[in-house]
């Protein structure tokens, strides 16, 4: 006997065949009455083919029929059973809304189901019938506002088994499954299934040098799935249509890269891009999506952008809030804290179009390592072997520039710099058209037209200059072009650019640091190519100094550079990445402090702190004599705290001294202490929400600690504070782990 969520899903099964087969006879019932296409196609569709329909139809419509009685019966099964079993139990009539001062919202959500549970077909699908019983059955079973009824037929509590071992990660050796799992149907897919193929060989070999490193150590394999929320046709999907006309292609560059390396790892995938395949791969019960899943998250992790996971918020319920932990957000700019934190972010006037989801700021997941409050995943460029590299230098042509823009918009404008350009440089371009020449492209350029991915590094490889005219912003192009042993010449922004003076950063959620208000600013078009690579291979100057320009072009032609690929930005080092993400990162688990003074028994002492100033040193360290030392990842052996200098973020004053700033450790020196230890006096100290705290402003003698843990922020600056700044060590080529972070 089927339980009544059973029960239903097999009426729900029968009336959807009910439906296919009248849809069915109705397409049979329109041919058969149709006189042209007898008359009309007879000679290529004989009428002996259709003759027995008049017969299939009335079959069809007796199997339609005895459906239909079975599901009416099937439905009066199950209401007869559910009348009966609560007249049994003798509380059909007899449900009164408990007063369990555990439960507080109880009251209030069975006034809300009384209104409302007809506005969400969901609710009948978990059996809400109207009555007072089924109300607090849903609310105390499938809902938690309500205790659970005590006359609810229960299994009596039995100690679960203990958990089987889970499957064990293991790198692969073959990349045609993925291949599978990624499907068809859009370019933008296609697009993505060719870049694997072509890195497939360096994929493989990272991923036995990584196993050789990690030396047999246990990885528990993970259940993750991959929504790509802006390929869904419900997000508009304006990227596919574009894939071949010269559209970006950064996102699917970096969802390409993501793909192959969770799935070499070996962990197990799902990947979808479309509504319809998120809601059933979750679980997501029939209706408009106020219901929670109709069981547990069959996910260890789901990677997805804004656009998923605004889609995940619409469709999951309750279950969103239960399971927003294990979401990874894909997001190109990053997050700062001061705009996912919704009540600040109002507050304070940073609300965006993108921000306020009250989730950790290192579940955002970006394209560059723009900020440390946001994990850095990026993507990869083609590694070249020493054979490639000597090529390249024998063939390169000191006299080719290569200019970065594919769509024509990009160029107009820019005939000023191309003028001076086209005096030293043989101009090549790569500008999408279909019939006609771009005007905006001047006739002196040799444009080749949109070029297939080796084409173009074939390009790059011959060609001096990779040169940008301001957008667009932090592509994966430039790494590309210095990796084939070109020099990137950018423009400096002065101003720079942001939402106040340039359309495309309106409503980013994020200030880039730059400033402590809600502004987001850029120096330049590639910020991680100025700041982490710099010269001789990337040269950053005033496009508005005709003089500066020319002679940066000048210089450029006599300066020699070998191709240059950042190890973060290798297979390897996306694999070393992610691999950590998914071993140590942990969101769901709320971490642990030692209990504070106030919270022990006066008899008590409190404990020593962790913290001790370094020998001849104006900072602090994690002292190797502290009592206990937390499960933290990075581990807290890397921490040094800093104090930084009015208007300098932690993020600048950790990057003086050499260091990175780490989020996760803000907890370790919000406390009164810290600053007693650091030398700082404090006339008074306050908790309160500022994504500028822990800080000091030394002129009153003020200390302020952060209340809001999902405010520590490694971003912004004020001229009135002074910020602790909690610093990391890093490894070489990977700002993204500490030297211990494997």
């Amino acid at each position: 006997v089927m339980g009544a969520l059973e029960s239903r899903g097999v009426l729900r099964r029968m009336s959807d065949m009910l439906e296919m087969l009248m849809k069915r006879m109705d397409i049979l019932a329109r041919l058969e009455n149709s006189t042209d296409f007898h008359k009309g196609d007879e000679a290529r569709f004989p009428l002996d083919r259709f003759q027995p329909a008049a017969g299939l139809m009335e079959r069809i419509q007796a199997i339609a029929q005895n459906v239909s009685d079975i599901a009416v019966k099937v439905d009066q099964i199950l209401r007869n059973s559910l009348l009966n079993g609560k007249v049994m139990e003798g509380r059909r009539d007899q449900c009164e809304v408990p007063r369990d001062p555990k439960y507080p919202d109880c009251a209030g959500k069975v006034e809300w189901m009384r209104a409302r549970w007809t506005s969400d077909p969901c609710y009948a699908f978990f059996g809400v019938d109207g009555t007072e019983c089924s109300f607090l059955i849903y609310l105390s079973e499938v809902e938690w506002f309500c205790p659970p009824l005590p006359w609810r037929n229960r299994t009596a509590a039995v100690p679960s088994p203990p958990p089987p071992p889970r499957a064990q990660a293991a790198f692969r050796r073959d990349l045609a499954r993925l291949l599978e799992l990624i499907g068809t149907g859009k370019e933008s897919l296609s697009f993505m299934k060719k870049r694997i193929r072509h890195l497939a060989q360096q994929w493989l070999q990272a991923a036995r040098r990584l196993e050789q490193r990690l030396a047999g150590r246990q990885r528990d394999q993970k259940h993750i799935l991959v929504h790509i929320g802006f390929l869904t046709e419900e997000s508009g999907d304006v990227f596919s249509p574009r894939v071949l006309k010269g559209g970006p292609l950064g996102e699917m560059v970096q969802w390409a890269d993501i793909l192959a390396a969770l799935f070499m790892l070996g962990h197990s995938l799902r990947v979808t891009v479309s509504l319809k395949e998120l809601q059933s791969h979750l679980g997501v019960p029939p209706g408009r999506g106020n219901c929670p899943l109709t069981s547990p998250l069959p996910f260890d992790l789901i990677y997805t952008d804004y656009h998923g996971l605004q889609q995940m918020k619409q469709h999951m319920g309750l279950s969103f809030k239960k399971y927003r932990c294990r979401v990874r957000v894909i997001d190109t700019f990053g997050t700062e804290p001061a705009y996912n934190h919704e009540e600040y972010a109002t507050l304070r006037g940073y609300r965006t179009n993108w921000g306020y989801w009250n989730l950790q700021p290192t579940q955002f997941m970006t394209m560059f390592p723009h900020t440390p409050d946001n994990s850095f995943m990026g993507f990869v460029s083609e590694e070249l072997n020493q054979t490639e590299r000597q090529l390249i230098k024998a063939n390169k042509v000191s006299s080719m520039a290569v200019v970065y823009g594919k769509e024509a918009s990009i160029w107009k404008g820019k005939e000023k710099f191309l003028a001076i350009l086209n005096k030293y440089m043989e101009i090549h371009g790569t500008v999408y058209y279909e019939t006609q020449r771009p005007p905006e492209v001047p006739a002196f350029v040799k444009n080749h037209g949109l070029l297939p991915q080796h084409e173009f590094q074939q390009l790059l490889r011959k060609a001096k200059l990779f040169i940008g005219f301001g957008f667009p912003y932090e592509g994966p192009a430039p790494l590309e072009a210095i990796a084939n042993g070109c020099v990137f010449l950018q423009a400096r922004f002065n101003p720079p650019h942001s939402s106040l003076n340039h359309e495309f950063f309106r409503g980013k959620p994020t200030s880039r640091e730059a400033t402590g208000t809600t502004v987001f600013q850029v120096s330049s078009q590639h910020p991680y190519a100025e700041d982490f690579i710099g010269k001789p291979h990337v040269w950053t100057v005033d496009y508005n100094n005709s003089e500066e320009f020319e002679a940066a072009i000048k210089t450029i032609m006599r300066t020699q550079v070998d191709p240059y690929l950042p190890y973060e930005y290798t297979c390897e080092g996306m694999l070393e990445r992610i691999h950590a993400y998914i071993q140590h990162q942990d969101f769901c688990t709320t971490s642990s402090l030692p209990p504070s003074p106030k919270t022990k028994s006066p008899a008590m002492q409190s404990p020593p702190s962790p913290l001790a100033l370094s020998p001849n040193s104006t900072h602090l360290v994690w002292s190797p004599s502290a009592g206990w030392a937390p499960q933290a990842w990075p581990p807290v052996a890397s921490l040094q705290v800093w104090v930084s200098e009015p208007q300098h973020t932690c993020t600048e004053t950790c990057r003086r001294h050499g260091l990175v700033c780490e989020p996760t450790f803000f907890r370790f020196l919000n406390k009164e202490e810290v600053f007693l230890q650091l030398s700082i006096t404090c006339d008074s100290t306050e908790y309160e929400m500022n994504h500028l705290y822990p800080a000091v402003a030394e002129n009153v003698r003020e200390c302020y600690l952060q209340k809001e843990p999902l405010l520590f922020s490694c971003a912004g600056h004020h001229a009135k504070y002074r910020r602790l700044c909690p610093c990391r060590d890093f490894r070489q080529g990977q700002v993204a782990l500490c030297r211990d972070c494997l």
